[in-house]
């Protein structure tokens, strides 16, 4: 890729570089939003949420009925988990059906990429990406975007995967108040933006957080979980334990016993688990998954 190139293509606000000139990641669509998976069992451009009614240039809560469960942001920086709080407060930002103005204070990871970032080549990682600015605490830095599969797909397209194939398949789970459980498939192998070239770190400096905008189904949205220097890399906890519960005992056991499966990790950290992350939930037959959703 030639010197100075934007990696997105124009579709991100702020263009993103490569590194070295003169290469580039294997080739994929970029898109800087959720799209519908190949399954087309879920759509995540439609919109069905109702709009708050604030006729002001920013909301606030108690009157916005979009931050019914609290104040999101603060300058835009993610307002943090009170201590006192047994669970982390669902995110719901102001979306296309709202009367507030653009420039209203609830609207930041649909506003897209705003600092400066590089994919870059690493040594044992393959590509990467890290920050070429100074990023604080508690900004949004990146989404994780790609296709929306169900349950069913996502199982399907992970165990065609061969050794030697990169898995790119994020699970994420919800575990509501009510005891039920949300479960959100990414897939950015083939359609993404540049959260496809995260690392996974044992101390990363990311963290995620399921943002809902339009609909239920959430965008991935990564966070500075630190002040973050300029020529950083990025990074953060596949499994999804930073910033959550620890392990239980039963994911352990899961753990050691798919060790040979699992991949080395090459993090660095002090804390290094030496493997990265695996969900032995997405190898499992329909038989012994029964309490999963499609």
């Amino acid at each position: 890729m030639a010197a100075g190139a934007d990696l997105s293509g124009g579709w991100e606000p702020v263009a993103v570089a490569v590194w070295p000139p003169g290469e580039a990641p294997p080739d994929f669509q970029y898109s800087p939003d959720n799209v519908a998976g190949a399954d087309g069992d879920i759509d995540p451009t439609e919109i069905t949420f109702p709009g708050c009614s604030c006729l002001t240039s920013s909301c606030v809560v108690h009157v916005c009925s979009c931050l019914c469960h609290g104040e999101n942001y603060n300058s835009l920086c993610l307002r943090p988990t009170d201590e006192e709080e047994e669970y982390a407060r669902p995110v719901f930002e102001c979306n296309a059906m709202c009367q507030c103005g653009e420039s209203c204070q609830n609207r930041v990871v649909q506003r897209g990429l705003q600092f400066r970032l590089e994919v870059f080549k690493t040594e044992k990682k393959g590509w990467g990406l890290r920050t070429l600015e100074f990023i604080a605490k508690g900004r949004f830095v990146c989404e994780y975007a790609g296709e929306v599969l169900g349950f069913n797909e996502a199982r399907r397209r992970i165990q065609a995967q061969t050794s030697k194939d990169l898995n790119y398949i994020i699970a994420v789970r919800e575990h509501l108040h009510s005891g039920q459980i949300m479960e959100t498939f990414v897939d950015p192998t083939y359609i993404g933006n540049i959260g496809r070239f995260l690392n996974h770190s044992c101390e990363p400096n990311l963290f995620m957080v399921p943002v809902r905008v339009d609909s239920m189904v959430p965008k991935l949205a990564l966070f500075a979980a630190t002040d973050i220097s300029a020529g950083e890399e990025l990074s953060y906890d596949y499994s999804g334990r930073f910033h959550n519960l620890p392990i239980t005992n039963r994911e352990q056991k899961s753990l050691e016993e798919d060790k040979r499966l699992r991949k080395p990790c090459y993090c660095g950290s002090s804390t290094c688990a030496s493997f990265l992350p695996w969900d032995s939930s997405l190898f499992s037959t329909p038989d012994t998954c029964s309490g999963s959703s499609p």
